[in-house]
């Protein structure tokens, strides 16, 4: 082990025996009592293993027992990692100080004691696949891409027109040309590294961002792919559902609960399935917002929710979706289950494997 202190986490002295890392109580830790052995701190970079740490210490005037206390305190509390030094070796300095931010913040977030690089070996190997690239589609592509995605394709063969231009999105010089080949320059523009070809493998995931025909969303059930719906028009973004083909609701299994509350509505869906109010009402932050969120939950799919990491912290478009009704700009969560009368076998789950509650259900 290389000790060093959690990236993104800021020592501030409360006292002169009294160290503090961050700023913010819900990350924040505090140790105190230190005295000399608060020279311990300042050699905790990565550069050195526990016994040359300990030696380094000792010659600071810190005793061996000491300076193993306050390592042990440092893991207990959460705020020391072990230095990546395989990952660093393996990535060139100008990719890794790039992605930098990505390894703190998945080290602070997840609680790891790598400094993230378990999380981004999660995503450099995944494989992520667009349907829709317009202005939402092609922020969201390029999102996840500089988040560390090794690999994103986009389909989306229409050509791109003024309205589809955003940031981090399609540029003015993709005007007339396949969204799709615009997206994969703007995802080159994040992150040149990442791939944008497509072989015709089947993804780790599919994201969908607009109205999907029923046979491309019954082939990605009946290839078990996982899929992630995402919508905005009408000034509304709507992401999710997750689906996990067979474990939790599908997007038929939500038409389903809608037609239950209307009847009209398979009728309503055909109809905006195949056409599309022109302009979109779908402003610029609007389009930016429902992606982020749209990436925040792919990324919780990659980093602890795919079958890699045993599916143990689910992210919370499985079984609902994130709504965003303007112009409160406040995401709120609506609950969908399984329907009991959809073919995609979800309903017929094992116990435990699904979270449901009633339908419709809004929660802050």
């Amino acid at each position: 082990m290389r000790p060093i202190l959690k990236a993104g986490l800021l020592p501030l002295w409360r006292d002169r025996d009294t160290i503090q890392f961050g700023v913010d109580p819900r990350r924040a830790v505090a140790l105190g009592g230190l005295g000399q052995a608060a020279a311990v701190i300042s050699l905790l970079d990565g550069s050195r293993d526990r016994d040359g740490l300990i030696a380094t210490a000792q010659a600071y005037g810190v005793s061996p027992p000491a300076t193993d206390r306050v390592l042990g305190l440092l893991a207990s509390a959460g705020v020391l990692d072990d230095f990546p030094a395989r990952l660093h070796a393996a990535l060139p300095d100008q990719l890794r100080a790039r992605l930098a931010p990505e390894l703190a913040t998945a080290s602070l977030a997840y609680a790891d004691g790598d400094g993230g690089a378990r999380t981004l070996a999660r995503r450099r190997a995944a494989f992520v696949r667009v349907h829709g690239v317009g202005r939402t589609g092609a922020c969201l592509a390029s999102l996840l891409a500089a988040s560390g995605v090794g690999h994103v394709t986009c389909t989306d063969p229409e050509p791109a027109g003024p309205a589809d231009l955003a940031p981090a999105g399609l540029i003015l010089a993709d005007l007339g040309a396949p969204r799709q080949e615009g997206a994969a320059r703007a995802i080159e523009r994040a992150a040149p590294e990442v791939s944008t070809r497509d072989d015709g493998a089947l993804p780790d995931l599919v994201v969908l961002t607009g109205p999907t025909l029923p046979d491309l969303a019954g082939g990605l059930l009946r290839d078990r792919v996982p899929h992630l719906a995402l919508r905005a028009g009408e000034a509304i973004g709507v992401v999710g559902p997750l689906v996990r083909p067979g474990v939790s609701a599908c997007l038929a299994c939500v038409d389903r609960h809608k037609a239950d509350g209307d009847p009209q509505w398979p009728k309503v869906l055909a109809q905006a399935t195949f056409s599309r109010a022109q302009p979109q009402a779908c402003d610029t932050v609007l389009a930016a917002m429902t992606a982020a969120v749209a990436a925040g939950q792919a990324l919780a799919f990659i980093d602890r929710g795919g079958p890699a990491a045993g599916g143990s912290r689910e992210p919370g478009t499985v079984n609902g979706t994130l709504e965003l009704v303007l112009p409160g700009w406040q995401w709120r969560r609506r609950t969908w289950p399984p329907h009991p009368a959809c073919g995609c076998g979800a309903f017929r789950a094992p116990a435990g494997t699904i979270r449901s509650s009633p339908c419709g259900t809004i929660s802050m």
